[in-house]
């Protein structure tokens, strides 16, 4: 695994120990940020679900001003502060949590802190992506006006169109992978 693009391209990333945790595939990031280019430069990145912490790195290494780390494993996140130490991302670029993604989105909306411009929520593919999505539709603090929510999943899985405030706009698919965008409708 590997950094695809922007000031750390090239640079190998550690991988999960086990086949438990299923990082993005180079190419799907690649795709992702080519859609995400014209928006990424000074943005506030949510990795949610980070796993390797290979999305959120990206969006570093393409110039988002700053990436919250959230996983609910602590071998995970102790994988991602290995990544990120070694291409020497300032610990004021990034914050790293350990927690459960539901769990995170409820206490972050109730404190007043910067919107996210982007999101994106990689949970397990037998995760309940409705519980969580469904707190960007009620929590409108955690996602800035123009900003969107970037889902990956099955592409066999159908995941509602709306959540609330958030509205399905597009969806890309990819080998097993489906990346479903949402915007404040």
């Amino acid at each position: 695994m590997r950094v695809i693009g922007g000031t750390f391209r090239g640079r190998k990333l550690k991988s999960p120990p086990s086949l438990q945790t299923r990082p993005t595939s180079d190419r799907l990031r690649e795709t992702l940020f080519n859609i995400l280019a014209p928006r990424i430069h000074g943005a506030r990145f949510l990795d949610l679900c980070a796993g390797t912490g290979a999305v959120g790195i990206e969006a570093l290494s393409r110039g988002a001003e700053h990436v919250t780390f959230v996983d609910k494993s602590v071998r995970m996140s102790a994988l991602i502060e290995a990544n990120l130490e070694a291409l020497k991302i300032g610990t004021d670029e990034f914050e790293l949590i350990t927690a459960d993604a539901f769990e995170f989105l409820r206490r972050r909306g109730k404190k007043p802190g910067k919107a996210f411009d982007d999101i994106y929520f990689d949970p397990p593919y037998a995760a309940d992506y409705e519980a969580v999505l469904s707190i960007f539709g009620l929590q409108r603090s955690l996602l800035a006006g123009d900003g969107i929510v970037i889902v990956e999943h099955d592409k066999k899985k159908a995941i509602a169109e709306a959540f609330g405030a958030l509205c399905f706009y597009r969806q890309l698919k990819q080998g097993d992978s489906a990346l479903s965008f949402y915007r404040p409708g």
